[in-house]
């Protein structure tokens, strides 16, 4: 009601706006009003799918009820956990570690959980350190099964500060969990010489113990890599029980071969998983999001072997939450109005949207099948002499959902019937025959007459470069290639196909990362978000016109993702309605009309319809007003930098075919609390904020200045773009602490740059004489000269 409420509000005040022109400042007011309506578009865009919010809860006893039974084999399903990784000076490997071993001692059936390690750098300080991580593993797993500690990624375990005694009272825990911190520290000294022994890298490359080269010295031209740490065979703990399979796997690369960065890495292992164990689920982490609550797969089975809506569910989407943030969340890196809002709202639509990480998939939604269909309603049948009603009789057909036209129910099983005769298999998935039979197997699992060394084989060919050639990967099938944020399309594509997904949000937080929180780091990582989206809005996957043709994609949902992708072009708009105060302050200009006492009442209903809105979500959403803040004020700084920066590049890539290359977001930490969050980095993002905070500023002192030459008689209109000037400056104040750092030491290039555009800026729109106080004297035709 609120929503429908603000938007017939919204059309009257945009109505009365566009029927009230000021003449006297016509192109600002032109200006105004333009960015005001696509603010209002945006806004629709950005409200609507939250027409529907809802929250979940699970119940994991009753899901081992139902499939842990005693005296019965565990009927949970398997599942395959991918870890991707590229560079160990920028993704550190004792961040990688935790988040293995994390995996490694999650609350699931052992023999059930499979960790793929992609390492699309080739490095052999990451093979080492998860050889390392592997031995550790056999120690560490049964300390945290036997203690039902949380989290289980020990570099947090360890660094909490907690009464770690609290509800422990088991004799043997202190001394035990004394050993096992030594064991740690021992651990961590290894991997950090590992590191330190990496960056000189020898004249001949790095060699093995058996005397030979490593394969990936050459991290552009080598073999493809699969190594098996823990399987069945000899993969115990010190206990004696067994631990899950660990596998390390690095994809072929050549020159002159297209290599699709994460999304070809992400496609290599889900084929590399389907050779060798099949699991019919898979998750996947990025290397510093570790498992923060034990249980978290259990939270993710409980909708996906649902016997009701799981058959139609292609993935469940965590919030991604993160450590080593500080209290204030100066640039809203915890962004919970997105997870927290944004995401509960599609949840009631069609789903939420795929995040990139803390997502466990259904393999056959990631093979591009579609969901099963349930029995159709029959439709009302006629003879023909009356065609106005009903419709006719027609005879029984072959569709693509089932055997005939009938209301028979059809799955999974109908549909590979179907492609088996109607299409080539290797065509779809390459030529690996023990792969495109994987495919057919719904239940996961491997075929029992292959043997381990024949897998493995398999499992390096489909890993070559020239192994997508002339397939459907990249395009339907796996993660989807064609954005630098693979992970919206992918998404896309499986709702388009019908299937739904399903937005988990445990009292426990699932998984937990790390964050870049200094500014530039944080704008960057913006901009690569944001030039993502602009490719897939000029991309033939647009929501704008894809996925018309199945009709499965509901309105609300493609709503959400025009909106995921158009957000950046808000930029243009946002960045010239920052710079109107300041204009109408210089150029002593008012861009709204004298308003009456009618017109007023669509301004305070607006704002009350504003404010509604808003308490309304933090009231279901449980986001704090200061969090709600922290994202409007990162929404204006992100949107006239990096958003700004996004359009500007996204326009060059496609109509010039300029790329521009990205590097990995650094994932190492500092020793000292918050040290990264004044750690200042120099970027070009950095000055257009700055110039419009300088602009505004001299825009005050200009109004305030003119003001008070003019008289009383002027600080009316006055007050009105001070407001608007204010409104900008307080946005843009956590941009103006970031930029003046800890120490403030702000690069000069970047005070130079922005005070040499403001200057020419206001030199524009500022008179010769702005400050002289201007009187009129006498009309000399009138009076003549001794008047």
């Amino acid at each position: 009601m609120v929503i429908v409420a603000r938007l017939v509000i919204l059309a009257f005040f945009l109505r009365y706006r566009l029927l009230n022109p000021v003449h006297d400042a016509f192109g600002l007011w032109l200006t105004s009003v333009i960015c005001e309506i696509w603010f209002a578009f945006s806004w629709i865009l950005d409200q609507f799918p939250k027409w529907f919010p809802i929250d979940r809860e699970t119940y994991l006893d009753r899901l081992s009820l139902r499939y842990e039974r005693e005296g019965e084999p565990n009927m949970l399903a398997p599942v395959d956990i991918f870890v991707s990784t590229v560079d160990p000076m920028k993704e550190p490997p004792l961040v990688t570690a935790n988040t293995v071993l994390s995996i490694l001692a999650m609350d699931y059936p052992v023999d059930k959980i499979s960790c793929y390690i992609s390492d699309d750098g080739a490095s052999m300080c990451t093979f080492e350190a998860l050889s390392e991580t592997a031995e550790f593993a056999r120690k560490w797993v049964p300390f945290c099964k036997k203690f039902s500690i949380e989290p289980r990624a020990p570099e947090m375990y360890f660094s909490e500060k907690v009464d770690y005694l609290k509800d422990k009272v088991q004799p043997t825990f202190v001394k035990e969990r004394r050993a096992m911190k030594r064991e740690y520290e021992e651990f961590k000294v290894r991997i950090n010489a590992l590191v330190a022994k990496a960056t000189k890298v020898p004249l001949g490359g790095w060699i093995m113990q058996d005397g030979t080269p490593w394969p990936g010295n050459n991290t552009k031209d080598h073999p493809g890599m699969i190594q098996v740490f823990l399987g069945l065979s000899g993969g115990h703990d010190v206990e004696g029980n067994e631990l899950p399979r660990l596998v390390y796997v690095s994809r072929e690369k050549r020159p002159g071969f297209q290599h699709h960065k994460k999304a070809g890495a992400m496609n290599a292992l889900v084929r590399v998983s389907g050779v060798l164990t099949n699991a019919p689920f898979m998750l996947n982490l990025d290397c510093d999001h570790y498992l923060n609550n034990s249980k978290a797969v259990r939270e993710a089975m409980c909708f996906l072997m649902d016997p009701q809506v799981g058959k139609k569910v292609c993935y469940v989407q965590f919030p991604q939450r993160f450590d080593g943030i500080d209290r204030h969340d100066r640039y809203a890196n915890r962004n919970t109005v997105f997870f927290d809002i944004n995401m509960k709202g599609l949840d009631g639509i069609q789903g939420p949207v795929y995040v990139g990480t803390g997502c466990v998939f259904r393999r056959q939604a990631l093979y591009g099948y579609e969901p099963p269909k349930g029995p159709k309603r029959p439709k009302m049948v006629s003879c023909d002499c009356c065609p106005c009603f009903g419709r006719r009789k027609k005879l029984p057909k072959y569709s693509k959902n089932g055997v005939n036209g009938g209301a028979n129910t059809t799955g999974f099983d109908d549909d590979k019937e179907l492609l088996m005769s109607q299409m080539n298999f290797e065509k779809k998935f390459g030529q690996s025959p023990i792969f495109v039979t994987s495919t057919l197997m719904v239940e996961g699992g491997v075929p029992p007459s292959s043997s381990p060394a024949a897998l493995l084989k398999e499992a390096i060919h489909v890993i070559s470069c020239g192994y997508e050639d002339k397939t459907e990967w990249g395009a339907e099938l796996g993660w989807i290639y064609g954005s630098i944020t693979e992970d919206i399309l992918t998404g896309f594509k499986m709702h388009c196909r019908g299937w739904r997904s399903i937005y988990c949000m445990p009292k426990r937080a699932a998984f937990k990362g790390s964050a870049p929180i200094n500014l530039s780091d944080r704008l960057n990582q913006v901009l690569r978000w944001a030039l993502g989206s602009v490719e897939i809005f000029f991309s033939r996957h647009s929501p704008v016109w894809y996925g018309y043709k199945e009709g499965n994609l509901k309105w609300l949902e493609r709503f959400a993702y025009i909106n995921t992708t158009v957000y950046p072009f808000t930029s243009l708009p946002l960045l010239a309605y920052c710079t109107l105060p300041a204009i109408c302050l210089l150029t002593g200009k008012f861009i709204m009309p004298e308003i009456s006492t009618f017109a007023s009442l669509f301004f305070i209903a607006l704002f009350l319809s504003i404010f509604t809105t808003g308490i309304l979500e933090l009231r279901w959403s449980g986001v704090s007003i200061e969090e709600w803040w922290r994202n409007e004020q990162f929404w204006v700084i992100g949107g006239v930098s990096a958003h700004l920066f996004a359009v500007v590049q996204g326009l060059l890539k496609i109509l010039a075919g300029i790329d521009t290359n990205f590097t990995v977001t650094s994932k190492a930490s500092d020793d000292e609390d918050f040290g990264e969050l004044y750690a200042f980095k120099w970027t070009t993002l950095l000055i257009p904020p700055t110039t419009i905070l300088v602009i505004n500023l001299v825009g005050v002192v200009a109004g305030i200045s003119d003001a008070i030459n003019n008289g009383y008689q002027s600080w009316g209109p006055l007050f009105g773009k001070l407001f608007f000037a204010f409104w900008v400056i307080v946005h843009l104040y956590p941009f103006l602490k970031g930029l003046m750092g800890k120490q403030n030491r702000t690069p000069t290039i970047v005070v130079i740059w922005s005070v040499l555009l403001a200057s020419i800026f206001s030199l524009l729109w500022v008179r010769i004489d702005p400050f002289i106080l201007k009187t009129k004297g006498p009309d000399t035709k009138q009076c003549g000269v001794n008047c």
